[in-house]
């Protein structure tokens, strides 16, 4: 019987893990963080969470159609590398991303168009099955004077069965 429940206790925890989020995966600029991200499952979504430091934004999936829809053709100064995850090694999408509201950084007035995140993000897509794969992000960070390029990668285990599903309401789709 001790027995048993010593394996219980050992397989336990690994079970409750794969309804958890991931250990997070750190950006950093000169030894200081800037943000990271962490992901996890939610149902048959892989939820992705950017968690930005104070003093740091960074920016929507969407960013490049936001920035194109406000110039209707006019000429830009330029852009911000919006945020891009690509799912790999057994996962694939089953539709469209969502993504937290975005923040309107735009400063009209030189014609600059930028949208994204100074605090907490969070990116979810439907997956075509359920099971262990990896999840790649790139995008860009930035303070009001430096910019880091990201190119951050995480393993995510296979869901649990009974993977606690988040509230993914609040979310808006990733305008294409």
């Amino acid at each position: 019987m001790n027995r048993l429940l010593a394996i219980a206790l050992v397989l336990a925890p690994a079970a409750a893990r794969a309804a958890e989020w991931t250990h997070p995966v750190e950006v950093h600029h000169d030894g200081k963080r800037c943000l990271s991200y962490r992901a996890r499952w939610s149902g048959d979504y892989v939820v992705v969470e950017a968690v930005i430091d104070p003093g740091w934004h960074t920016f929507a999936m969407d960013n490049k159609q936001r920035q194109a829809e406000k110039l209707a053709g006019k000429p830009s100064l330029g852009i911000e590398r919006p945020t891009e995850i690509k799912l790999a090694d057994g996962l694939e999408a089953a539709g469209a991303w969502l993504q937290t509201e975005p923040k309107d950084f735009s400063k009209p007035e030189i014609r600059w168009y930028t949208w994204g995140f100074d605090a907490r993000a969070l990116f979810a897509v439907k997956t075509k099955q359920r099971a262990a794969g990896r999840v790649a992000i790139r995008g860009q960070a930035c303070t009001d004077s430096i910019c880091k390029n990201i190119d951050v990668s995480m393993a995510l285990p296979a869901p649990a069965n009974d993977s606690a599903g988040l509230d993914l309401k609040p979310l808006v789709p990733v305008r294409q």
